[in-house]
Protein backbone atom coordinates (compact mmCIF):
# COMPACT_ATOMS: atom_id res chain seq x y z
CA UNK A 1 0.00 0.00 0.00
CA UNK A 2 2.83 2.40 0.88
CA UNK A 3 4.56 1.46 -2.39
CA UNK A 4 1.43 2.43 -4.34
CA UNK A 5 1.14 5.70 -2.40
CA UNK A 6 4.77 6.51 -3.18
CA UNK A 7 4.17 6.06 -6.93
CA UNK A 8 0.98 8.13 -6.70
CA UNK A 9 2.79 10.97 -4.94
CA UNK A 10 5.53 10.88 -7.56
CA UNK A 11 2.96 11.10 -10.38
CA UNK A 12 1.25 13.99 -8.56
CA UNK A 13 4.55 15.88 -8.37
CA UNK A 14 5.18 15.29 -12.08
CA UNK A 15 1.68 16.54 -12.86
CA UNK A 16 2.18 19.68 -10.76
CA UNK A 17 5.49 20.37 -12.49
CA UNK A 18 3.88 19.92 -15.90
CA UNK A 19 0.94 22.20 -15.10
CA UNK A 20 3.33 24.85 -13.80
CA UNK A 21 5.42 24.56 -16.98
CA UNK A 22 2.33 24.90 -19.20
CA UNK A 23 1.14 27.99 -17.32
CA UNK A 24 4.53 29.67 -17.51
CA UNK A 25 5.33 28.64 -21.12
CA UNK A 26 2.14 28.64 -23.25
CA UNK A 27 4.10 29.37 -26.44
CA UNK A 28 6.48 26.44 -25.90
CA UNK A 29 3.48 24.22 -25.17
CA UNK A 30 1.90 25.28 -28.47
CA UNK A 31 5.14 24.32 -30.27
CA UNK A 32 5.00 20.88 -28.65
CA UNK A 33 1.41 20.39 -29.81
CA UNK A 34 2.33 21.47 -33.35
CA UNK A 35 5.27 19.05 -33.39
CA UNK A 36 3.04 16.11 -32.44
CA UNK A 37 0.51 17.10 -35.11
CA UNK A 38 3.26 17.42 -37.76
CA UNK A 39 4.53 13.98 -36.79
CA UNK A 40 1.11 12.52 -37.66
CA UNK A 41 1.43 13.92 -41.21
CA UNK A 42 4.93 12.49 -41.63
CA UNK A 43 3.88 8.99 -40.52
CA UNK A 44 1.01 8.64 -43.03
CA UNK A 45 1.79 6.26 -45.88
CA UNK A 46 5.25 5.28 -44.63
CA UNK A 47 4.55 1.64 -43.63
CA UNK A 48 1.80 -0.89 -43.03
CA UNK A 49 -0.96 0.34 -40.72
CA UNK A 50 0.55 3.84 -40.98
CA UNK A 51 -2.85 5.47 -41.56
CA UNK A 52 -4.19 4.11 -38.27
CA UNK A 53 -1.06 5.14 -36.35
CA UNK A 54 -1.05 8.54 -38.04
CA UNK A 55 -4.66 9.10 -37.00
CA UNK A 56 -3.84 7.96 -33.46
CA UNK A 57 -1.01 10.50 -33.21
CA UNK A 58 -3.26 13.22 -34.69
CA UNK A 59 -6.00 12.42 -32.16
CA UNK A 60 -3.41 12.50 -29.38
CA UNK A 61 -2.27 15.96 -30.50
CA UNK A 62 -5.85 17.26 -30.30
CA UNK A 63 -6.33 15.69 -26.86
CA UNK A 64 -3.06 17.28 -25.76
CA UNK A 65 -4.37 20.69 -26.86
CA UNK A 66 -7.60 20.08 -24.95
CA UNK A 67 -5.69 19.03 -21.81
CA UNK A 68 -3.27 21.98 -21.94
CA UNK A 69 -6.09 24.45 -22.60
CA UNK A 70 -7.84 23.13 -19.51
CA UNK A 71 -4.72 23.87 -17.46
CA UNK A 72 -4.37 27.35 -18.94
CA UNK A 73 -8.04 28.24 -18.44
CA UNK A 74 -7.69 27.60 -14.71
CA UNK A 75 -4.97 30.25 -14.58
CA UNK A 76 -6.96 32.90 -16.45
CA UNK A 77 -8.74 35.69 -14.66
CA UNK A 78 -11.93 35.09 -16.66
CA UNK A 79 -13.76 31.92 -15.62
CA UNK A 80 -15.15 29.56 -18.24
CA UNK A 81 -18.86 30.50 -18.52
CA UNK A 82 -20.33 27.07 -17.77
CA UNK A 83 -21.28 24.96 -14.79
CA UNK A 84 -19.10 22.02 -13.80
CA UNK A 85 -21.53 19.46 -15.25
CA UNK A 86 -21.73 21.39 -18.52
CA UNK A 87 -17.94 21.58 -18.72
CA UNK A 88 -17.70 17.81 -18.27
CA UNK A 89 -20.29 17.26 -20.99
CA UNK A 90 -18.41 19.59 -23.34
CA UNK A 91 -15.16 17.79 -22.54
CA UNK A 92 -16.58 14.34 -23.29
CA UNK A 93 -18.13 15.64 -26.50
CA UNK A 94 -14.79 17.15 -27.54
CA UNK A 95 -12.99 13.87 -26.81
CA UNK A 96 -15.53 11.98 -28.93
CA UNK A 97 -15.01 14.36 -31.86
CA UNK A 98 -11.22 14.10 -31.59
CA UNK A 99 -11.09 10.28 -31.53
CA UNK A 100 -14.06 9.37 -33.77
CA UNK A 101 -11.96 8.78 -36.90
CA UNK A 102 -9.49 6.58 -35.04
CA UNK A 103 -12.38 4.63 -33.45
CA UNK A 104 -13.82 4.03 -36.92
CA UNK A 105 -10.46 2.87 -38.30
CA UNK A 106 -9.78 0.66 -35.29
CA UNK A 107 -13.25 -0.93 -35.37
CA UNK A 108 -12.88 -1.69 -39.08
CA UNK A 109 -9.47 -3.26 -38.46
CA UNK A 110 -10.66 -5.41 -35.54
CA UNK A 111 -14.27 -6.29 -36.39
CA UNK A 112 -14.75 -5.54 -40.08
CA UNK A 113 -17.56 -3.57 -41.68
CA UNK A 114 -20.22 -4.60 -39.16
CA UNK A 115 -18.13 -3.40 -36.23
CA UNK A 116 -17.24 -0.22 -38.12
CA UNK A 117 -20.85 0.77 -38.73
CA UNK A 118 -21.80 -0.16 -35.17
CA UNK A 119 -19.12 2.17 -33.78
CA UNK A 120 -20.17 4.94 -36.20
CA UNK A 121 -23.81 4.63 -35.08
CA UNK A 122 -22.91 4.63 -31.36
CA UNK A 123 -20.63 7.67 -31.71
CA UNK A 124 -23.29 9.63 -33.60
CA UNK A 125 -25.99 8.68 -31.10
CA UNK A 126 -23.88 9.80 -28.12
CA UNK A 127 -22.92 13.04 -29.88
CA UNK A 128 -26.55 13.81 -30.69
CA UNK A 129 -27.61 13.12 -27.07
CA UNK A 130 -24.83 15.32 -25.64
CA UNK A 131 -25.56 18.16 -28.06
CA UNK A 132 -29.31 17.99 -27.41
CA UNK A 133 -28.75 18.20 -23.64
CA UNK A 134 -26.42 21.18 -24.12
CA UNK A 135 -28.96 22.91 -26.36
CA UNK A 136 -32.20 22.29 -24.47
CA UNK A 137 -31.07 21.88 -20.84
CA UNK A 138 -28.05 24.18 -20.59
CA UNK A 139 -29.21 26.70 -23.25
CA UNK A 140 -25.73 26.74 -24.79
CA UNK A 141 -26.81 28.22 -28.14
CA UNK A 142 -25.54 26.92 -31.45
CA UNK A 143 -23.17 23.99 -31.17
CA UNK A 144 -19.59 24.54 -32.30
CA UNK A 145 -17.07 22.05 -33.60
CA UNK A 146 -15.00 21.36 -31.60
CA UNK A 147 -17.36 21.96 -28.64
CA UNK A 148 -14.56 23.53 -26.57
CA UNK A 149 -12.89 26.11 -28.80
CA UNK A 150 -9.07 25.94 -28.50
CA UNK A 151 -7.47 28.96 -26.90
CA UNK A 152 -5.71 31.51 -29.06
CA UNK A 153 -2.45 31.40 -27.15
CA UNK A 154 -1.18 34.66 -28.62
CA UNK A 155 -4.31 36.75 -28.06
CA UNK A 156 -5.90 35.31 -24.93
CA UNK A 157 -2.99 34.28 -22.74
CA UNK A 158 -0.52 36.59 -21.06
CA UNK A 159 2.37 35.84 -18.75
CA UNK A 160 2.63 37.18 -15.22
CA UNK A 161 4.97 39.96 -16.37
CA UNK A 162 2.50 41.02 -19.01
CA UNK A 163 -0.29 41.05 -16.43
CA UNK A 164 1.73 43.31 -14.17
CA UNK A 165 2.47 45.61 -17.06
CA UNK A 166 -1.21 45.72 -18.01
CA UNK A 167 -2.11 46.71 -14.45
CA UNK A 168 0.30 49.61 -14.74
CA UNK A 169 -1.11 50.54 -18.12
CA UNK A 170 -4.63 50.61 -16.72
CA UNK A 171 -3.65 53.69 -14.65
CA UNK A 172 -3.87 56.22 -17.47
CA UNK A 173 -5.72 59.34 -18.58
CA UNK A 174 -7.98 59.46 -21.65
CA UNK A 175 -8.60 62.83 -23.28
CA UNK A 176 -12.30 63.64 -23.58
CA UNK A 177 -12.01 65.30 -27.01
CA UNK A 178 -9.03 63.63 -28.64
CA UNK A 179 -9.47 60.17 -27.07
CA UNK A 180 -5.68 59.98 -26.67
CA UNK A 181 -4.40 57.71 -23.92
CA UNK A 182 -1.70 59.29 -21.73
CA UNK A 183 0.19 57.51 -18.95
CA UNK A 184 0.75 59.58 -15.78
CA UNK A 185 4.39 60.11 -14.77
CA UNK A 186 3.79 58.42 -11.45
CA UNK A 187 2.81 55.09 -13.06
CA UNK A 188 5.61 54.99 -15.63
CA UNK A 189 8.23 52.23 -15.18
CA UNK A 190 11.97 52.80 -15.04
CA UNK A 191 13.74 54.09 -18.15
CA UNK A 192 15.29 50.67 -18.91
CA UNK A 193 11.98 48.78 -18.67
CA UNK A 194 9.82 51.45 -20.30
CA UNK A 195 7.73 50.61 -23.37
CA UNK A 196 7.31 53.63 -25.62
CA UNK A 197 4.08 52.48 -27.24
CA UNK A 198 0.59 53.55 -26.23
CA UNK A 199 -0.90 51.85 -23.15
CA UNK A 200 -2.71 48.63 -23.99
CA UNK A 201 -6.41 48.92 -23.20
CA UNK A 202 -7.80 46.13 -25.35
CA UNK A 203 -6.71 43.01 -23.46
CA UNK A 204 -10.22 42.31 -22.20
CA UNK A 205 -11.68 42.32 -25.73
CA UNK A 206 -9.42 39.43 -26.72
CA UNK A 207 -11.17 37.10 -24.25
CA UNK A 208 -14.60 37.10 -25.81
CA UNK A 209 -14.65 33.35 -26.31
CA UNK A 210 -13.86 32.76 -22.63
CA UNK A 211 -16.36 34.90 -20.76
CA UNK A 212 -19.10 35.66 -23.32
CA UNK A 213 -22.54 34.13 -23.00
CA UNK A 214 -24.10 32.45 -26.05
CA UNK A 215 -26.80 34.29 -27.96
CA UNK A 216 -30.21 33.20 -26.74
CA UNK A 217 -32.03 31.19 -29.40
CA UNK A 218 -35.68 31.75 -30.17
CA UNK A 219 -38.03 28.86 -30.99
CA UNK A 220 -37.22 29.06 -34.72
CA UNK A 221 -33.45 28.93 -34.15
CA UNK A 222 -33.83 26.13 -31.58
CA UNK A 223 -35.73 24.00 -34.11
CA UNK A 224 -33.07 24.76 -36.72
CA UNK A 225 -30.30 23.67 -34.35
CA UNK A 226 -32.21 20.50 -33.51
CA UNK A 227 -32.35 19.75 -37.24
CA UNK A 228 -28.61 20.27 -37.51
CA UNK A 229 -27.96 17.95 -34.55
CA UNK A 230 -30.25 15.24 -35.93
CA UNK A 231 -28.82 15.37 -39.48
CA UNK A 232 -26.16 12.64 -38.93
CA UNK A 233 -28.73 10.26 -37.44
CA UNK A 234 -31.18 10.96 -40.26
CA UNK A 235 -28.47 10.24 -42.80
CA UNK A 236 -27.43 6.99 -41.09
CA UNK A 237 -31.05 5.83 -40.89
CA UNK A 238 -31.75 6.57 -44.55
CA UNK A 239 -28.42 4.97 -45.48
CA UNK A 240 -29.44 1.77 -43.70
CA UNK A 241 -32.87 1.74 -45.33
CA UNK A 242 -31.92 2.74 -48.88
CA UNK A 243 -28.31 1.55 -49.29
CA UNK A 244 -25.02 3.25 -50.11
CA UNK A 245 -25.70 3.66 -53.82
CA UNK A 246 -29.07 5.37 -53.38
CA UNK A 247 -29.44 9.12 -53.83
CA UNK A 248 -32.04 9.37 -51.05
CA UNK A 249 -29.58 9.59 -48.09
CA UNK A 250 -27.60 12.32 -49.89
CA UNK A 251 -30.78 14.28 -50.76
CA UNK A 252 -32.41 13.88 -47.33
CA UNK A 253 -29.24 14.91 -45.49
CA UNK A 254 -28.75 17.90 -47.78
CA UNK A 255 -32.36 19.00 -47.35
CA UNK A 256 -32.12 18.81 -43.53
CA UNK A 257 -28.82 20.71 -43.43
CA UNK A 258 -29.98 23.41 -45.88
CA UNK A 259 -33.21 23.88 -43.92
CA UNK A 260 -31.28 24.32 -40.70
CA UNK A 261 -28.84 26.75 -42.29
CA UNK A 262 -31.61 28.82 -43.90
CA UNK A 263 -33.45 29.17 -40.58
CA UNK A 264 -30.27 30.11 -38.68
CA UNK A 265 -28.97 32.54 -41.31
CA UNK A 266 -31.55 35.15 -40.28
CA UNK A 267 -30.43 35.13 -36.64
CA UNK A 268 -28.22 37.95 -35.36
CA UNK A 269 -25.45 36.31 -33.39
CA UNK A 270 -23.64 38.56 -30.93
CA UNK A 271 -20.42 36.61 -30.44
CA UNK A 272 -17.46 36.20 -32.75
CA UNK A 273 -17.29 32.43 -32.21
CA UNK A 274 -20.95 32.03 -33.20
CA UNK A 275 -20.40 33.91 -36.45
CA UNK A 276 -17.31 31.79 -37.09
CA UNK A 277 -19.39 28.64 -36.61
CA UNK A 278 -21.94 29.87 -39.17
CA UNK A 279 -19.11 30.48 -41.66
CA UNK A 280 -17.84 26.96 -40.99
CA UNK A 281 -21.29 25.52 -41.70
CA UNK A 282 -21.45 27.51 -44.94
CA UNK A 283 -18.16 25.93 -46.01
CA UNK A 284 -19.36 22.45 -44.98
CA UNK A 285 -22.15 22.67 -47.55
CA UNK A 286 -19.42 22.32 -50.20
CA UNK A 287 -18.68 18.85 -48.80
CA UNK A 288 -21.76 17.59 -50.62
CA UNK A 289 -19.72 17.86 -53.83
CA UNK A 290 -17.31 15.32 -52.31
CA UNK A 291 -19.92 12.96 -50.88
CA UNK A 292 -21.12 9.85 -52.64
CA UNK A 293 -23.03 9.25 -54.85
CA UNK A 294 -22.59 12.80 -56.23
CA UNK A 295 -18.80 12.50 -56.04
CA UNK A 296 -18.76 9.14 -57.84
CA UNK A 297 -20.98 10.29 -60.70
CA UNK A 298 -20.00 13.94 -61.21
CA UNK A 299 -17.23 15.39 -59.06
CA UNK A 300 -14.50 12.74 -59.08
CA UNK A 301 -13.54 12.95 -62.74
CA UNK A 302 -13.54 16.76 -62.80
CA UNK A 303 -11.59 17.15 -59.54
CA UNK A 304 -8.92 14.63 -60.58
CA UNK A 305 -8.63 16.27 -64.02
CA UNK A 306 -8.13 19.71 -62.43
CA UNK A 307 -5.54 18.43 -59.95
CA UNK A 308 -3.67 16.59 -62.72
CA UNK A 309 -3.72 19.71 -64.89
CA UNK A 310 -2.33 21.86 -62.10
CA UNK A 311 0.31 19.28 -61.19
CA UNK A 312 1.55 19.01 -64.80
CA UNK A 313 1.57 22.69 -65.77
CA UNK A 314 2.08 24.77 -62.60
CA UNK A 315 5.55 24.48 -61.03
CA UNK A 316 5.51 23.38 -57.40
CA UNK A 317 1.80 22.53 -57.29
CA UNK A 318 2.55 18.88 -58.02
CA UNK A 319 4.09 18.50 -54.54
CA UNK A 320 0.61 19.08 -53.11
CA UNK A 321 -1.71 17.95 -55.93
CA UNK A 322 -0.27 14.46 -56.53
CA UNK A 323 -0.40 13.32 -52.86
CA UNK A 324 -3.90 14.79 -52.70
CA UNK A 325 -4.97 12.69 -55.69
CA UNK A 326 -3.58 9.58 -54.00
CA UNK A 327 -5.27 10.46 -50.71
CA UNK A 328 -8.78 11.16 -52.06
CA UNK A 329 -9.79 7.46 -52.35
CA UNK A 330 -8.74 6.85 -48.71
CA UNK A 331 -10.58 10.00 -47.61
CA UNK A 332 -13.74 8.74 -49.31
CA UNK A 333 -13.63 5.47 -47.37
CA UNK A 334 -13.73 7.12 -43.92
CA UNK A 335 -17.27 8.03 -42.86
CA UNK A 336 -16.29 10.65 -40.29
CA UNK A 337 -14.04 12.46 -42.79
CA UNK A 338 -16.96 12.65 -45.20
CA UNK A 339 -20.13 12.85 -43.14
CA UNK A 340 -19.00 13.47 -39.55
Amino acid sequence: MSHFKEHFDKLSRYYERYTEYVRRNPAATAHLESTVRTLSYLIAGRFADSHEISELVYSASNLLVLFNDGILRKGLRCAFPASLSQQRLLTWLSVLEYVEVFLEMGACKLWGEIGRWLVIALVQIFKAIFRTILLLWYKSGIQTSPPIIPLDRGAELVSEDDENRDQQNDVCFVGQRSGRVVRPLGSAPSLQARLWGAPNRSSSSNRETLDSRPTELRLRETIAECLFISRPLVHLLSLGLCGKQSWKPWLVSGAVELSSFAMLSEAKFQNRWERAEMRRRTFLLLYYLLRSPFYDKYSEEKILFLLRLLADHVPGIGLIARPLMDYLPNWQKIYFYNWG
